[in-house]
């Protein structure tokens, strides 16, 4: 694929997929549906009969969540691969954006008698998320220049903080003006508006986004499983490029912890910290992720400068330094000023990390046209990281009753991220 690398527009074009897609990361994945979920299995009623087996609540989102990250691993170098040959990256990144937001959509019959309806809804709104993303990602060094990504990057993050904050305090008008089941119904309307915000500002994206590959081949059934066939040829090309492959390594790693702790903030705070009331716990909650959000813009834009000052991998052992005290730090976390606290520290290294680990890769690539391979490594090295964190979090909670156990767990992840990041070869590393 062929594309002027510094064309602003198309800049401006991907970066707002961000502003886009990231009302599903806020509202479903992070604030509105956790509240909903424990308002309607409350920690005093919290098992869940599940396919036959009791569960505790939040163990079972937490699992359903890494099974659907398992399916994204699994699907998106068959769907790369197809891609990549066929020419029509674009229309792969479409048919999961309008997955994930009819899903949204769907998950307005999300009621505790329609429990598998609900779970069904969730399941398929994160494929639709994450399996847009790796078509989305991708297409950051096929569009920018390498001195232009860390930057570029930041820029999609910070996009969709704000343009995700901006829906959710949308949604919270609409929360707080009513109560009981009032208020749960304004939250399942919430859901509507996450998709319907998804599928409009993403037209934007899609029209002005290259289709893919220019002479691709046509789609025959070999091309199912050419991703994986390009997935042993990145397994293969990293042995000859060493500060890649120590990277990879060091970002499955905390990559696992980052993400599942982002998956789970809402459902520990709304479990085990003192809210005085219903209604202090709604609006602690969004106030909490509020300030993660907007503390992550200015987060994500002061890694991209510490990056070009220090570097891309010292910074990033300091942000992972980081995210290990706050997890030991929030075992101890009882009362809301102190999850306040938290989330503070919590938003200055969550938009840094992610950014910043997108782009490292990117600038880390060896020159190729294969860009969508080697960004499904990426992504399927990320999700397997998921699915174990997610598994492994989930049978804390699910064995000893407590979410403060398994996120104090997580500081192992970070510590040995952090310590294998130190091997990346100095000489070596990108500015």
């Amino acid at each position: 694929m062929t594309t002027n690398l510094n064309n602003k527009k198309l800049w401006n074009a991907w970066a707002f997929y961000d502003w886009a897609n990231s009302v599903y990361s806020l509202v479903i994945s992070s604030s509105i549906f956790p509240l909903y979920f424990g308002f309607i299995f409350p920690k005093d009623n919290d098992q869940i009969v599940f396919l036959g087996t009791t569960f505790k609540s939040t163990a079972l989102i937490s699992y359903v969540t890494a099974f659907a990250f398992l399916v994204v691993a699994f699907l998106s170098p068959i769907l790369s691969g197809i891609a990549d040959y066929a020419g029509n990256k674009k229309r792969f990144m479409q048919f999961f954006c309008y997955l994930g937001a009819l899903s949204c959509v769907g998950m307005y019959g999300f009621t505790p008698e329609n429990i598998y309806w609900g779970i069904l809804c969730f399941f398929f709104g994160l494929i639709g998320f994450w399996g847009s993303l790796v078509f989305y990602n991708s297409y950051l060094p096929d569009i920018a220049p390498k001195e232009e990504q860390d930057r570029l990057s930041a820029k999609g993050y910070s996009m969709g903080y704000i343009g995700s904050v901006l829906l959710l305090l949308a949604s919270l008008f609409l929360i707080l003006s009513k109560e009981g089941e009032e208020a749960l119904q304004m939250m399942r309307w919430s859901f509507v508006l996450t998709g319907i915000w998804w599928m409009g500002f993403a037209q934007y994206s899609f029209f002005h986004l290259p289709k893919g590959n220019k002479n691709a081949a046509k789609i025959t059934k070999d091309l199912l499983w050419n991703g994986f066939k390009e997935l042993k040829k990145v397994q293969k090309q990293l042995y000859y490029h060493l500060r890649l492959f120590r990277y990879l390594n060091a970002f499955f790693v905390y990559s696992m912890a980052v993400q599942t702790v982002m998956l789970v903030a809402t459902y520990f705070g709304e479990q085990e910290i003192s809210w005085s009331t219903d209604s202090e716990k709604t609006t602690g909650l969004i106030i909490s992720i509020l300030l993660i959000q907007l503390v992550a813009v200015f987060g994500a834009l002061i890694t991209s400068k510490a990056s070009e000052k220090f570097g891309n991998i010292l910074t990033l052992i300091v942000i992972n330094a980081i995210w290990a005290v706050i997890c030991v730090c929030a075992y101890f976390v009882y009362v809301p000023v102190q999850f306040y606290v938290t989330a503070v520290f919590v938003g200055l290294v969550m938009g840094g990390v992610q950014s910043l680990s997108r782009s490292t890769y990117s600038k880390f690539l060896p020159k190729t046209e294969d860009t969508t391979s080697f960004f499904s490594f990426f992504d399927v090295t990320e999700k397997i990281g998921i699915v174990i964190g997610m598994a492994i979090y989930a049978t804390i909670d699910q064995v000893t009753g407590s979410m403060r156990n398994a996120i104090f767990f997580l500081t192992v992840f970070f510590v040995v991220g952090l310590l294998l990041l130190f091997r990346i070869p100095k000489e070596n590393e990108a500015n």
